[in-house]
């Protein structure tokens, strides 16, 4: 289940499993990281991590969201550069490709 890790002391996740975009396999980061590129989802890179972590949490539970499930989803993730439109957008194309 995605956290907002900037907010919760380390010592907190002791004994629990963390995954980050490094624990991912290469094809799903290729995956990941190609549509975002794509569809105009990355630039200054500050909400990135997040945003991919809570996509592949969303789309393990979900394999076929709609747009709103994937507003939902991101939604406690905070962008300023792109607007939410193409990391959506991103999104579901990623749904669409796995």
């Amino acid at each position: 289940e995605p956290r907002v890790t900037c907010t919760i002391p380390a010592e907190s996740a002791e004994g629990f499993e963390v995954l980050t975009l490094e624990g991912l396999s290469d094809e799903e980061r290729v995956l990941f990281s190609d549509s975002f590129v794509a569809s105009g989802a990355v630039q200054c890179g500050f909400c990135t991590p997040g945003m991919l972590m809570t996509a592949v949490s969303l789309l393990d539970e979900n394999p076929s969201p709609s747009e709103e499930e994937v507003r939902c989803a991101i939604s406690g993730n905070l962008c300023r550069c792109t607007g939410y439109q193409h990391i959506v957008e991103a999104v579901l194309s990623v749904a669409e490709k796995r």
